[in-house]
């Protein structure tokens, strides 16, 4: 765990920003019981992302990705906010920070409360006709079976973004304007690997923003931080939110 003054540092950055945003990928999400995507115990090390994560396995056997994507939904579905997203969402609502921008599709930054919130690669608990466009929210565990839309019939997708597929250009775009007018960028909980995403708190930092990284491990983000505290998502945001009471 680092140094106490690290967490004080970044309180006391917080504290002082003007417009301070939080940036987070899966690592945020693991003490809801959602695993990372990489790593040795990540996702991705269990099932090859190219049979169940791209457009062209959907079009080889939608089936066999739906029978992935239903366990994983179905897991979402009864994972709660953990300590870390409430401590975010009651940042937002307090005004210390402005907007959160998730790279996760888990939906916990929204039921944790936040309202200004960027889903970059979408979002699992909603799925899109692939013929119509039409979304559906997914309010109830899923059965066995591919979802068919129910205007059109056509055959539903997990309305996330997968490998090979570019992100929504308006969405990126919010992102990116939003981050480069940040002072104060909170990034917890990635790798910092997946680009275009990876690139917005660095554009930020070559805007003048003072970047804030809560991770266990280095990431490509570390060279960049005003502040790296190696410790989970969770712990590291207690003690910064106590912190940041005291000032």
């Amino acid at each position: 765990m680092s140094s106490r003054t690290s967490y004080i540092e970044a309180a006391q950055l917080l504290k002082e920003s003007s417009h301070a945003i939080v940036f987070t990928g899966s690592g945020i999400s693991v003490d809801s019981g959602i695993p990372t995507f990489r790593g040795k115990d990540g996702v991705w090390s269990k099932v090859d992302p190219e049979k169940v994560a791209t457009p062209q396995a959907f079009m080889r056997d939608p089936y066999f990705v739906w029978e992935w994507y239903r366990l994983r939904i179905n897991s979402v579905l009864k994972a709660k906010p953990n300590i870390g997203h409430k401590i975010i969402a009651n940042w937002e609502k307090e005004g210390y920070i402005k907007y959160v921008i998730t790279q996760n599709v888990d939906n916990l930054h929204r039921a944790a409360g936040n309202q200004n919130l960027i889903e970059l690669h979408g979002n699992i608990l909603r799925i899109r006709c692939t013929e119509c466009g039409v979304k559906r929210d997914i309010l109830k565990p899923l059965g066995p079976g591919v979802p068919k839309c129910h205007m059109c019939g056509g055959i539903m997708r997990p309305d996330v973004v997968w490998f090979g597929e570019p992100l929504e250009p308006d969405i990126l775009d919010k992102a990116f304007r939003i981050a480069l007018r940040s002072d104060v960028i909170f990034v917890i909980g990635t790798s910092a690997l997946v680009y275009p995403a990876a690139a917005i708190p660095i554009e930020a930092w070559r805007n003048g923003a003072k970047l804030i990284e809560i991770n266990p491990e280095e990431t490509g983000i570390t060279s960049y931080a005003e502040i790296s505290i190696r410790d989970t998502s969770s712990n590291a945001l207690k003690i910064i939110d106590s912190e940041l009471s005291k000032l």
